[in-house]
């Protein structure tokens, strides 16, 4: 059953409420604006001001290594409930998560790569044809 712009809709924003949330819960704070979109097999949803008083302050001591790698760990610790937000909007599997944080502009981007379905499967692959000698 194809999905409709109103499902896809309710299917994006329980992605972007999720994330917000996971962040808010574990961060303290969540994102003041987040935005998901999805194309074919990919989903990012872009997160801005995400920084806490903390972060903020070790990024103005010129400390974004420190901001970085602790971002990095906490994804890396939080994956499955990222990938779990994402499976649960939309009844597809998640193949791989990324993610990224940027300090100027301050937002994040969490990326979903979905394992392809319908048309979006690859084409079998055909045997490349070979040379006979004689």
């Amino acid at each position: 059953m194809a999905t409709t712009p109103i499902d896809r809709g309710r299917q994006l924003s329980a992605i972007s409420n999720g994330i917000t949330r996971l962040h808010r819960d574990h961060y303290g704070r969540g994102a003041t604006t987040v935005r998901t979109i999805m194309q074919r097999n990919y989903v990012m949803c872009v997160l801005e001001d995400i920084y806490t008083p903390i972060e903020r302050t070790l990024i103005d001591a010129g400390r974004e290594d420190a901001v970085r790698e602790t971002r990095t760990i906490f994804q890396d610790t939080m994956k499955s409930q990222f990938v779990e937000i994402v499976e649960a909007a939309l009844g597809r599997k998640v193949l791989a998560f990324m993610s990224q944080v940027c300090f100027d502009p301050d937002m994040s981007a969490e990326i979903f790569i979905l394992e392809p379905e319908g048309d979006d499967r690859a084409p079998e692959a055909e045997p490349l044809p070979t040379e006979q000698g004689g």
